[in-house]
């Protein structure tokens, strides 16, 4: 009898171990695993978090996600876009701040959503009551297809920035962009009120949008004597003299430059000079 018990008892702890239910746990490749993505952007960053469906061999769109209908843009919870700052996404206004990102497929034109919701499973739920903006685009089809549903980020400006999504062979986005310009140009004005001035960042600014160059020029030589041996600081220097139609003065701003790039050894900057030397001359 106590050998009966000891066997049935073997046999039992054998079988509960075996058992798919008490198996130690696991672990298996989620079939749309997720992916966040971040970038740094205008004045703060711009981010996406989302789940990446493969295509299996099926027919994506206009069958296994249907045209006409709220699609969650991706699998399992809908896509979250995070903006660090005030934007615009295709001429919309849209505050800092975190946001679903629904998308409404067509073959012709997509609508796109951006909702205060956060918490729903899909479109499970979705409202249009919850909605921030809607805006449209137009999907560019592909010659081949792409198997993992992917977002990226684009065509990156100091102010502008393209959200791409690509999945089988259609390519569809839209446009972000920062307004930037006056928030810089103030703290350059409060930073020149302090102790220590920003020359060289300054006048990088002011040359890069082209705005007032014989202030540019006023700052970047002021750069230029307080680190006369920084061959960018001198480099940025001939860039704005040649902008201002100084050919000369640029010609012998990037010689300077060159010498002293040669003598730190940097061969970029000794080539960007030659470069500008040659554009002068011309």
């Amino acid at each position: 009898m106590k050998s009966l018990r000891k066997i049935l008892t073997i046999a039992v702890v054998s079988l509960v171990f075996a058992a798919p239910g008490f198996a130690q746990g696991i672990k298996t490749p989620a079939p749309s695993p997720t992916q966040s993505i971040s970038q740094d952007f205008a004045l703060s960053n711009i981010s996406v978090s989302y789940s990446r469906p493969a295509m299996k061999g099926r027919t994506i769109f206009g069958d296994l996600v249907p045209y006409g209908e709220v699609w969650r843009t991706g699998a399992n919870s809908p896509t979250k876009i995070k903006f660090g700052e005030d934007v615009t996404v295709n001429g919309k206004a849209v505050s800092a701040g975190e946001y679903a990102l629904y998308s409404i497929p067509g073959n012709d034109q997509w609508t796109f959503i951006l909702s205060k919701k956060l918490t729903l499973w899909g479109s499970i739920g979705y409202s249009e009551a919850d909605d921030l903006v809607r805006f449209t685009a137009v999907p560019q089809h592909l010659p081949f297809d792409i198997e993992n549903f992917t977002i990226l980020f684009a065509n990156q400006t100091a102010n502008s920035i393209d959200v791409q999504l690509l999945w089988a062979n259609v390519m569809v986005g839209f446009n972000v962009k920062a307004d930037i310009d006056q928030k810089i140009l103030a703290s350059i004005e409060t930073a020149m009120q302090g102790e220590k001035k920003p020359y060289f960042q300054a006048a990088s600014w002011y040359y890069e949008k082209g705005l007032d160059l014989d202030k540019a020029l006023s700052w970047v030589n002021e750069a230029v004597k307080a680190q006369p041996d920084a061959y960018y600081i001198e480099h940025l220097k001939a860039k704005i003299q040649l902008k201002k139609g100084d050919k000369k003065g640029a010609i012998a701003s990037a010689n300077s430059s060159m010498k002293k790039a040669e003598a730190q050894k940097n061969p970029d900057y000794v080539a960007l000079n030659k470069k500008l030397i040659a554009e002068a001359g011309k």
